[in-house]
């Protein structure tokens, strides 16, 4: 089929009065978003898609250009995953053209600059740290662990839960590989292997992850957020990982970093050539790190 004939069908489609009267079965639309997206950016879409889809369906796409840039983005996100499910994707192509409408564009020399400006106005992740661990003694650990793995937030509470459940059941050694001391996210997919946000290993002393599996109370993202909020200090989760990065860059290359934190198809050279298997002495160079890490916490 080519391209005009299809174009013409999913306009057919799209005006069909039995369409656009039966509307949208959300719950179905919802389902198709979890298997696609982490469940909060899962939430976003919905949020945005039920609030401006009768735009798509009006064919009126006038009222976008009034919004700001970031939220015309976020609603043409939804509104492209709500034409997909629906079958409809040409017509909202077609719509976004006609009216003219840009896609945010990300300048990556002004995000270096908004991660500066930030560091200056709220001081170093580290100072901000010392004030949790001493406003909030139970999360101390947790936030050694964040500093020591690097990972995203909700990467570390899961990670950290599945220590402590494993290691109370004698079971730790289905996800922590002693002989190379790492945490084999690769082992749980459906955990840490997402579409776009994935991360696979990470290296960390064994005797800190008995710590956490012995020491550790199960945490949540409702609970960090009661419990730090509650003493009036931010939430700086994000700053751990790119204070991480930023830091292990005395020890490792750009490449050994992405892999660890799980950016494997940053680059043709991760997705083609990168294997971190040929390179002896990462864990010994992760660990140097880490020593010096930990004595800064």
């Amino acid at each position: 089929m080519c391209i005009r004939d299809r174009a013409r069908i999913e306009h057919r489609a799209f005006n069909r009065p039995s369409f656009r009267k039966r509307g949208v079965k959300w719950a179905s639309f919802h389902e198709y978003l979890n298997k696609k997206c982490s469940p909060d950016y899962a939430k976003d879409l919905m949020r945005y898609a039920k609030k401006y889809h009768r735009y798509l369906f009006k064919r009126d796409f006038s009222v976008l250009n009034n919004l700001s840039e970031t939220k015309r983005n976020h609603v043409l996100c939804a509104l492209s995953n709500l034409s997909k499910y629906l079958g409809i994707y040409g017509e909202f192509k077609k719509l976004v053209a006609d009216y003219g409408l840009k896609w945010k564009q990300v300048n990556p020399e002004m995000l270096v600059l908004k991660r500066m400006a930030k560091t200056r106005e709220c001081g170093l992740v580290l100072e901000w740290a010392g004030k949790v661990k001493t406003k909030v003694p139970s999360l101390s650990l947790f936030l050694d662990f964040c500093f020591m793995s690097g990972l995203r937030v909700k990467e570390a509470i899961a990670s950290w839960n599945l220590i402590r459940e494993l290691y109370k059941a004698d079971r730790l050694g289905e996800y922590y590989n002693s002989k190379i001391e790492a945490l084999e996210h690769f082992r749980f997919e459906e955990t840490f292997i997402r579409k776009h946000k994935r991360v696979l290993i990470t290296f960390m002393p064994e005797a800190f992850i008995c710590k956490v599996g012995s020491e550790g109370e199960r945490v949540s993202w409702p609970l960090l957020h009661n419990r730090i909020a509650k003493k009036g200090l931010p939430l700086r989760f994000g700053d751990i990982r790119e204070y991480w990065a930023t830091f292990m860059t005395r020890y490792l290359t750009t490449a050994e970093i992405d892999f660890l934190q799980g950016r494997v198809g940053a680059s043709i050279f991760m997705r083609n050539y990168f294997n971190p298997a040929l390179i002896t002495d990462l864990k010994t160079r992760v660990f140097e790190g880490l020593a010096e890490l930990q004595s800064r916490l």
